[in-house]
C-alpha cells in the first residue's frame, strides 16, 4: 500500500510540479498517465524517495521498488552490480575459496547465483553473464537486467518507469507475462498501450483522478466525458447568445420609451411635475432592466467559462519539421557494412514486408528522400549502425561517406548538458539559430515563458526527448535518424510526431519496436539487423 497526501512539490528554479495531490495504490496493478510534462516521472521518484516533498507526505507499507527511464551505468558497472549481488556473490566466493571471514558470512546468500540466474532467464537474457559490464548492453538488455534487479528483490511496492522502452516484441511479452504474475502493488508509467491494457485501474495526473479499469476503458470514459462537456459548450454558447439578444432588444425598447418620453416634454401634454416623475421614474425602471439583461449575459459569460474548463485540451507537442528536400538522385549515404549482419528489403507497407525475401548487404547506401525502418532484436545491432552513421568521419578521396547534414536522436538522451538551460542546450546545438527563433521552436515543444530557463537536469524524460528533438531540428538536418524516438513522449505527442515524420522530405532512418508508430511514416524500406533473410517483423 502507498499513500499520498497533500503532495506539493516544484523544482528549485520554482516550476511547481504538484500542489496538494492526493492518491492512494493498494494491491493491484495501476498505470499512471498524463500529458508529457505532468509529472508522472516526478511523482516516481517522490514514491521511491529519491525527491523530498515541499508539503505531504508519501507513506508505503514494506518496501518499494523503482524503475527508472534511465539507469545509471557506469563504464566499469557490471551486470552484478545492477543485479544488487556483487557483495553477496563475493562473500559466496570467499567462502567457497576457504578465505571467508565473518562479514562474508554476513553478507552471504547462498543462491544468490542461482536465483539471479533464473531471473535473468525468465526474461530472455540467458546469454548475459554475471560479470558483464552494462555499457555492453543493449537498450533492451539494460531495462530487462533493471527489472530482474526489481523482481530479485521482491519489493512490496513496485514502480516502474516506461519499463518497455527499447524492448523487442519477444522482450515485451515476457515483460508482460511478469506484470501480470505480479500481486502486490504495482505502479507503471508507459505508453505502452498493451502494457497499460493489463492494469487493474488508470490514476491521471496532474487531476489526481482514478478510473476503475484498463486504458480502453479510460478513453471510453474520457469520450463520455468530452461529449458532454462539448454539448455543455454548445448549450453555453447558445444561452450566451439568447442572453446578449435579449439585452439587444431590451435597450431598443428602452430607447424607444426614452424617445416617447421626450416627445411628450416637449409637446408639453401634461403637466410638467407629473413629466418629471414620469421621467425619473421610466429612467431608474429602464436602469434596473438594463442591469438584470446585463447581469444575465455575465452570468451566460461564466457559465460558457466553466463549460470550456471541463472540455479536456491535452497538448501533444507539435512537431514542425525543417522545410528540407533531397533530391532523388542525390546520394545521401554510402557506407560498408562490416561487421554487421544486414538484410534490405523494398517495402511498401512494413506490415507485409517479411512476404518478400531480402537480400544479404555490404554497403549501406541511400539516396534521395527513403524512408527507412531499421528492425530487429534487442542487441542485433540497430543502435551501433546509426552510431556509425552519425559520428562517420571522411576521409578525402574516399567513396565512403555521409553526405549531407545530418542529426541523431539517440536512446540515451544524456546529450544535453545538465548545467545548461533548455534554451541554453538548443543554442548550443544550433549556434546560427536567432534567440527568438529558438523559443520560438521551443514552444512547439511545449516551453514556453520560463520553462525555457529549466535546467536541462531538471527535466523528465519526456521532457528530455522534447528538447534534444527541438534542438536537432533547429539545426534543419537533410538526413534524421532517429532511435526509438517514441519511448519517452505520450500517445497524443506520438501521434503528432507520426505526421510530422510523414510529411518530412529529407532522408530519415528509424530504428522502432512500435509496429504501429513506423507503419504510420509511410517507409519505402526495411532494414533488418537480425541477418535473417525475410525474417519476420516483430508482431
Amino acid at each position: 500500500m502507498l499513500t499520498i497526501h497533500d503532495l506539493s512539490f516544484a523544482w528549485a528554479d520554482g516550476t511547481p510540479v504538484f500542489d496538494g495531490l492526493e492518491l492512494a495504490f493498494g494491491p493491484g496493478r495501476t498505470g499512471l498517465v498524463g500529458v508529457n510534462g505532468s509529472g508522472k516521472s516526478t511523482l516516481l521518484r517522490l514514491m521511491a524517495g529519491e525527491l523530498t516533498p515541499a508539503q505531504g507526505s508519501v507513506r508505503a507499507t514494506g518496501v518499494v521498488g523503482y524503475l527508472p527511464q534511465n539507469l545509471p551505468l557506469g563504464v566499469a558497472r557490471t551486470v552484478s552490480d545492477l543485479l544488487g549481488i556483487t557483495a553477496a556473490r563475493r562473500a559466496l566466493h570467499a567462502i567457497e575459496r576457504g578465505e571467508a571471514t565473518e562479514a562474508d558470512y554476513a553478507d552471504v546468500v547462498w543462491d544468490v547465483e542461482e536465483r539471479a540466474r533464473g531471473e535473468l532467464d525468465r526474461l530472455g537474457l540467458r546469454d548475459v553473464e554475471l560479470d558483464r559490464t552494462v555499457a555492453g548492453l543493449s537498450g533492451g538488455e539494460t531495462v530487462l537486467t533493471g527489472l530482474a534487479a526489481q523482481f530479485l528483490r521482491e519489493p512490496d511496492v513496485l514502480l516502474l518507469d516506461e519499463p518497455t522502452n527499447n524492448l523487442d516484441l519477444d522482450a515485451r511479452r515476457r515483460l508482460y507475462d511478469a506484470v501480470l504474475a505480479w500481486r502486490r502493488t504495482l505502479v507503471v508509467v508507459s505508453h505502452d498501450r498493451t502494457l497499460l491494457g493489463l492494469v487493474d485501474q488508470i490514476a491521471e495526473l496532474p487531476s489526481g483522478r482514478v478510473f476503475g479499469g484498463d486504458y480502453t476503458a479510460y478513453e471510453e470514459i474520457l469520450a463520455v466525458e468530452q461529449q458532454a462537456a462539448e454539448r455543455g459548450v454548445r448549450t453555453a454558447e447558445g444561452e450566451l447568445r439568447r442572453q446578449r439578444r435579449d439585452l439587444a432588444d431590451a435597450r431598443v425598447k428602452l430607447d424607444r420609451r426614452l424617445r416617447y418620453g421626450r416627445k411628450m416634454e416637449e409637446q408639453k401634454r401634461e403637466p410638467k411635475i407629473i413629466m418629471g416623475a414620469r421621467k425619473r421614474q421610466a429612467q431608474v425602471s429602464a436602469g434596473k432592466h438594463r442591469n438584470l439583461h446585463e447581469e444575465k449575459v455575465e452570468q451566460a459569460r461564466e457559465r460558457l467559462a466553466e463549460a470550456e474548463e471541463a472540455v479536456r485540451d491535452d497538448a501533444g507537442i507539435r512537431v514542425v519539421l525543417p522545410a528540407t528536400a533531397v533530391p532523388s538522385g542525390r546520394t545521401v549515404l554510402s557506407l560498408p557494412l562490416d561487421g554487421l549482419s544486414v538484410t534490405d528489403h523494398d517495402i511498401s507497407e512494413i506490415s507485409v514486408a517479411s512476404v518478400f525475401p531480402g537480400k544479404e548487404l555490404t554497403r549501406l547506401v541511400v539516396r534521395g528522400p527513403e524512408r527507412i525502418a531499421l528492425v530487429g532484436p534487442n542487441g542485433s545491432g540497430k543502435t551501433t549502425l546509426l552510431e556509425r552513421i552519425a559520428t562517420h568521419v571522411r576521409a578525402p578521396g574516399s567513396p565512403d561517406g555521409v553526405f549531407v547534414p545530418t542529426r541523431y536522436l539517440p536512446q540515451r538522451l544524456d546529450i544535453l548538458d545538465d548545467g545548461l538551460s533548455v534554451l541554453g542546450n538548443v543554442r548550443a546545438a544550433a549556434p546560427e539559430t536567432s534567440a527568438h527563433a529558438a523559443r520560438a521552436g521551443l514552444a512547439r515543444f511545449l516551453f514556453r515563458g520560463a520553462r525555457v530557463d529549466q535546467l536541462a537536469g531538471t527535466l523528465s524524460g519526456g521532457e528530455r526527448f522534447r528538447a534534444v528533438l527541438a534542438a536537432l531540428l533547429l539545426a534543419e538536418p537533410q538526413l534524421l535518424l532517429l532511435d526509438e524516438p517514441t519511448n519517452n513522449l505520450d500517445l497524443v505527442s506520438v501521434r503528432q510526431l507520426a505526421q510530422a515524420l510523414s510529411a518530412y522530405r529529407g532522408a530519415l532512418i528509424v530504428a522502432s519496436h512500435d509496429l504501429p508508430f513506423l507503419e504510420s511514416i509511410g517507409p519505402t524500406r526495411r532494414i533488418d539487423t537480425s541477418g535473417l533473410v525475410g525474417k519476420q517483423l516483430d508482431r
